[in-house]
Formats: structure tokens, C-alpha cells, sequence
């Protein structure tokens, strides 16, 4: 046995040679290793062939001559559960009608890789809505012209997907693509190019894209009539995310959070107009309508109720056309919101550090207040108060009897399998009616809460 460069006496030898019983050991392991290494070869070989239908692929090169290596190149990291990332290193173009990035360098070797550049690559249904692109190397890259000219980098990223509430526009847009931006190009500008995106989103976000590059963005069609290029200095295909709602610091470099994404909103919306003050706390109502499910019933007692506590209550009601200067400069008015669990509780990232943020959580559902809006609340400093709905609240007791899973025990019901089924019935099915007495206590106490804050901050 060798330590430190020196031979060692051991009881396992004899005369310096091995004994029988250690000789067969050291065989065994021997063809231990060898089988391990072969059983992981194929393992990795039959992986290779389960990717999803829609998963990104690498289209396999004949072997290759040993190249002397280059700084610009075209990697991709697909090991993460949410999404891939690409990276080009180094200059390259983009066509708009095929969608295709290349390297342009010629001494590359042929390389072709594809992506769908939205952050849900596990899920099955939406995924193959979202457009494909190539990214190629060497000669399978030919033409390199360029007919526009950026001296600075892109991201490319898909406003498809579920795109069309702002919960999704946020979690699986910006939230990912401010992370992107502080992980590969921190303090630095980019030109982003967006796929997929619809007619109403570039109107809709663009005071939060100017925030991100001082550059008009580029939007890839999915029908484009005109084979124009555009050149980069170089390209990330796609946007890391972390969790829902959640940007965590420790995972970018120059430690970046959910309150620094906050700051952004405030950066795009803030205007001079000066609001009205209140003698009462102000409190957003968000109201949920129509054949939606999770639709607080008795809507007008509640509210009458809350002003009856004190607030001064204003309905707010959000859809895809809002305009979210406006709904911006109305909630951080506000000292508080209010609301059942849903998309709309995005708007609390809207609010003051500080703030009363009341979430009302229906029957079944608890599982997903604390990653959606719990947890985001409180990183942003929000005074986070939770109003559990009871069965007597829940509509669905006048679906199904009272002895049924789906009211006794939905943790049970629901199980490891959350289906569309499942799903539907919590969250499409269900309205609620609140206890009017029993929901005025939580809010007695949301209105200390909101009256100090208006009193600190006005």
C-alpha cells in the first residue's frame, strides 16, 4: 500500500505479496468498476433516447478530426427540471423568418442546437406552443450577412405560453428574464428579442422593458414575410427561473431579490402626479367576476363591512387590458389588499414595503398560498395576514355531501395526482361567501396594522 510516496508493511500481505483472501478482493472489485462504468454507459444511452418530443435536440455530426479549440462557441445547459439555457460566445446573427441563430465563425466546428425558450420545459401541453429555434456553428450556419448591426448582446425569451394574466406574464417572464439579466449581463445593457408575443403584450409591458435595455425590443414572428438579419455581439437563448414568485439571491451573482425586482416596477410606473391623501387606510379590494371561479359572492356585504372596520375601499378589478401605469399609481396609494387567492394577487408587488396584504385561501388550496403570494409577501416586507376559507363558505358544499373527500379532506382527495379534474374542482368550481363576523375579526386586526403604516408613511 503507498502513503506519501513510501511503501507500508500490512497485515493484508504476506512476504510483500498480497494474501489469497485480499488478492480476490482486489479481482472482485476490479470487475465491480469495469461493469459499473459499462451499466452507467448504457444507462446514459437509453436516457438519451427518452427526451420529450418537443425537447431541444443536438443533431449528431460525424466524428470529427481533433480541432484546436476556439473562444466562440455554442453551448447549452439543459440539466435544470423548468427550463434550458443557451449561450452563444461570440458574434452572431439572427434571421426573423426562420428563426435560426448562427455563430459566425467559420472555424467552428458544425454544430446544430434547437430551444424553446420558455421556462416551463416540463410541461407537456403548453410547450409545443412555443416556437423552436435552431442555433447552428460552421458550415451549416451559411449565409453570416447581417442587414442590422446591435454592438451589444441579446436575449431571446417567449411572451407565449400563459401569457394573458399577469401572474404568468410575471412569473414566467419578467420575474426569469431579471434573473437572466443579472446572471449573465449584470449592469449591462442587451437588446432583447421576444418570440410568441401577441399584439396587446409589446403596449402592454413596454414601460418594464425600457427598464431592461434602453433599446427597442426586436419581436420574432411567428409568420415573418422578411428575411431580415440581425447581428449580435453575442446571444442567451432562453431565461433561468428559480421558483414561483421568487428570485433568490444567493443564486445570482450580484445577489439580486424579489425587493430589487419591486424597485424596478416602481422605476417603470412612478410618475409625478401626486395622489389625493386619505383620513382612512386605503384598502384594494380585488375582485374577482364572471364564470371564473374562486368569486367572493357576497362581495357587497364584504365590502360594506370593511367600511364599517374603517378602510376606505376601492374595487379593483384587473383584466388583460388594464393599464398598469395606472393600477400601479392607484395600489401604492394604498396601505392594503385584499383578495381570494388568484392571478390579481400579483398586483401586491405593487405595493409599499409595510403594507397589510390579506389573502383569502378557499377550500383545498392551501398548498399553493404560500409559494404563490405567502412567501412573496413577507420577502417584500408586507404585513401578511391569511384568512382560511371553512366549508360552510365554500360553494362546493352544495355540490357534494358533506362526508365526501372533496370537502372533508382535500389534502387526501387531492393526493400526488393534481390533475386537471382535481384542479378544476378547487379552482374553477368554487366561489366563496364569506362569514361576515368571522372575517371581520382578521380584518379588525388588518386595520391596526394598515392605520400605523398610514400614520409612518401617509
Amino acid at each position: 500500500m503507498l502513503s506519501n510516496g513510501k511503501c507500508r508493511n500490512n497485515k493484508n500481505q504476506v512476504n510483500g505479496s498480497l494474501s489469497p483472501k485480499m488478492f480476490y478482493m482486489r479481482i472482485n472489485d476490479q470487475i465491480v468498476t469495469k461493469y459499473h462504468k459499462i451499466l452507467t454507459k448504457k444507462i446514459r444511452e437509453v436516457v438519451g433516447t427518452l427526451q420529450q418530443p418537443w425537447e431541444s435536440r443536438r443533431i449528431k455530426q460525424a466524428p470529427q478530426q481533433p480541432q484546436e479549440t476556439t473562444s466562440a462557441t455554442i453551448t447549452c445547459d439543459r440539466s435544470h427540471t423548468n427550463y434550458d439555457l443557451c449561450s452563444i460566445n461570440g458574434s452572431c446573427n439572427l434571421d426573423l423568418k426562420t428563426g435560426t441563430l448562427t455563430l459566425m465563425d467559420p472555424t467552428s466546428a458544425p454544430l446544430v442546437e434547437k430551444i424553446r425558450p420558455y421556462p416551463k420545459k416540463a410541461d407537456n401541453w403548453i410547450m409545443p406552443r412555443i416556437r423552436e429555434l435552431t442555433l447552428t456553428s460552421g458550415p451549416l450556419g451559411l449565409p453570416r450577412s447581417c442587414d442590422i448591426t446591435h454592438d451589444l448582446p441579446a436575449i431571446v425569451f417567449s411572451a407565449g405560453g400563459y401569457t394573458g394574466s399577469i401572474y404568468h406574464d410575471l412569473m414566467d417572464g419578467f420575474i426569469p428574464l431579471f434573473i437572466t439579466a443579472n446572471s449573465v449581463y449584470p449592469d449591462r445593457d442587451f437588446i432583447p428579442v421576444v418570440v410568441n408575443a401577441k399584439e396587446w403584450w409589446m403596449p402592454k409591458y413596454i414601460d418594464i422593458l425600457g427598464t431592461f435595455s434602453k433599446h427597442k425590443p426586436i419581436l420574432l414572428l411567428d409568420k415573418e414575410s422578411v428575411a431580415t438579419t440581425h447581428c449580435f455581439t453575442s446571444a442567451i437563448v432562453g431565461l433561468i427561473t428559480h421558483w414561483p414568485m421568487t428570485i433568490d439571491p444567493t443564486q445570482i451573482p450580484n445577489s439580486k431579490s424579489l425587493v430589487d425586482f419591486h424597485n424596478l416596477l416602481e422605476k417603470a410606473f412612478t410618475t409625478n402626479i401626486s395622489t389625493p391623501k386619505t383620513h382612512k387606510p386605503r384598502l384594494m379590494l380585488v375582485s374577482r367576476y364572471g364564470n371564473i371561479g374562486r368569486v367572493i359572492l357576497n362581495e357587497q356585504e364584504i365590502k360594506e363591512m370593511l367600511e364599517d372596520v374603517g378602510f376606505e375601499v376601492i374595487i379593483f378589478r384587473p383584466s388583460k387590458t388594464t393599464n398598469l401605469k395606472e393600477a400601479y399609481k392607484l395600489i401604492k396609494s394604498s396601505h392594503g389588499m385584499v383578495g381570494v387567492h388568484g392571478a390579481a394577487l400579483t398586483h401586491l408587488l405593487f405595493l409599499r414595503p409595510g403594507s397589510i396584504f390579506v389573502q383569502v385561501v378557499p377550500l383545498g388550496l392551501g398548498w399553493a398560498s404560500k409559494p404563490c403570494y405567502e412567501s412573496p409577501a413577507k420577502t417584500m416586507k408586507l404585513e401578511y395576514l391569511e384568512y382560511k376559507v371553512n366549508v360552510e363558505e365554500s360553494s362546493l358544499i352544495e355540490k357534494y355531501n358533506r362526508d365526501d373527500l372533496v370537502l372533508k379532506d382535500p389534502i387526501a382527495y387531492r393526493g400526488m395526482d393534481w390533475n386537471a379534474t382535481k384542479m378544476k374542482v378547487y379552482l374553477k368550481e368554487q366561489d366563496v361567501s364569506l362569514d361576515v363576523n368571522r372575517f371581520r375579526k382578521h380584518m379588525n386586526e388588518a386595520y391596526k396594522k394598515a392605520k400605523i403604516f398610514m400614520d409612518i408613511n401617509g
